[in-house]
């Protein structure tokens, strides 16, 4: 017995040792006036800040800090007309001086072409690209205490794989050929739209596209039961088949992200964080995936060994089992299941660092530098859900996924049928 208590307390000492390397890490991240919002936006799988024991659940995954702040009209505007070459009454019509959104890096504001198109003009504040970039020169000093939370990962290379994501998101001309490659697949799908980027009037801090109309988040909130669970699954499949079907892994799955149209479409914005997945990759996480569904302690094990995660003997195949499990079980638990933010909040703190029972496991784990990205947008899409507080019989959709399964629902016929379309065109 007491040999079991000093167990228990020095494991005890160890995980507020680690939760402090967390918050040290936020903290120091949270002193970059540039990069810091977005690295913490885009580490939201760690927890970086002791959440409030007032709140039921922690904020959604990657929501946009609250430090962001329309700029006046007369910035935005020299932004668009040093960027575009021209007066901005000579390029747009009828243009709205007050944003109706902002995003992380900048604002969008709506206006009509001469042409008669309306457009979305997502415009970045001035400065901003100059200051991560010095952030992100700056980023190696974070690496000892990124080493120190995980000593199975490369830092060197997860640090490398930051700075290329960023970097990415910083150029808008990247997330235009994101968005004009999306918009080209999923072209005519019955159930999702994605917005035609104008690329005449696309710079790398001005990113044109056209114009969406109908309810967005807060009006989404408020539908029933039955709509917001067609918004989720049609959410889901979107993201979710983007990465195990076509290999593309988009990582901004959140609310403010979708729009539902009057057609009935989910149109889906934001596109910045964009990354292809080697083909061998997808099919090994398919395979852990089926282990998963299975129960099947040494077929995870096995496969996560084959991808580059266990760099060492000695794991558990039930405790790697148990982990996978934290994290992605409600992926795999049978029936229907409704998605709520305090159900959010339990997946965080079982499934993802530092807070999880299971993160001694976690920490001897080699995570792919590249595998950042359909981490976060695992986590992205749980709490996505959870926002919409959608309902789904998500094991059977992803079983379509990782078991080549029929399609479960109407929706899901209807999507394959569009896709098996697009690879005969």
């Amino acid at each position: 017995m007491v040999e079991r208590a000093a167990g228990e307390q020095a494991a005890a000492r160890e995980n507020a040792r680690i939760v402090e390397l967390a918050e040290e890490l936020g903290a120091q991240l949270g002193r970059l006036t540039g990069a810091g919002p977005k690295l913490t936006q885009f580490l939201s799988l760690l927890q970086l800040d002791r959440p409030s024991h007032d709140d039921p659940a922690p904020p959604p995954a990657g929501a946009r800090p609250a430090s962001v702040r329309a700029l006046p009209f007369k910035r935005v505007r020299g932004v668009i007309e040093q960027d575009l070459g021209e007066r901005v009454g000579r390029l747009f019509d009828d243009f709205e001086e007050t944003p109706f959104a902002l995003a992380s890096l900048g604002q969008v504001h709506r206006a009509r072409t001469p042409d008669g198109d309306d457009v979305a003009i997502k415009v970045q504040h001035p400065g901003v690209a100059e200051a991560a970039e010095a952030d992100l020169r700056n980023l190696g000093v974070a690496g000892p205490i990124v080493q120190r939370l995980a000593p199975g990962l490369d830092a060197g290379a997860v640090i490398a794989e930051l700075r290329e994501r960023i970097s990415d998101e910083l150029d808008y001309e990247v997330e235009a050929q994101h968005q004009r490659r999306l918009e080209r697949m999923f072209r005519g799908h019955p159930h999702v739209r994605v917005p035609r980027v104008h690329t005449n009037l696309t710079t790398r801090r001005v990113l044109v596209s056209e114009y969406v109309d109908g309810a967005r988040s807060d009006e989404i909130s408020r539908l029933g039961d039955a709509e917001r669970d067609r918004v989720g699954e049609i959410a889901f499949r979107f993201y979710w088949g983007l990465a195990w079907r076509d290999g593309i892994v988009a990582g901004d799955p959140q609310p403010d992200n979708c729009i539902v149209c009057d057609d009935g479409r989910l149109c889906l914005l934001d596109f910045g964080l964009l990354r292809d997945v080697d083909p061998d990759y997808v099919r090994g996480e398919r395979t852990i995936m089926r282990a998963l569904a299975d129960g099947d302690a040494q077929g995870v094990h096995d496969g996560l060994s084959s991808l580059g995660y266990l760099r060492e003997a000695g794991f558990d195949p039930d405790a790697l089992l148990a982990l996978l499990a934290a994290a992605g079980g409600w992926t795999v638990a049978p029936g229907f299941l409704r998605i709520d933010p305090q159900r959010v909040g339990e997946i965080r703190e079982r499934g993802y660092p530092p807070r999880s029972p299971h993160f001694g496991v976690m920490r001897r784990l080699h995570m792919p530098a590249h595998t950042l990205l359909v981490r976060r947008m695992e986590l992205q899409l749980v709490s996505l859900l959870g926002e919409l507080r959608a309902g789904g019989e998500w094991a059977a959709i992803t079983a379509e996924h990782h078991s080549d399964d029929p399609a479960s629902t109407a929706l899901g016929r209807e999507d394959r049928e569009f896709h098996a379309r697009r690879a005969h065109r």
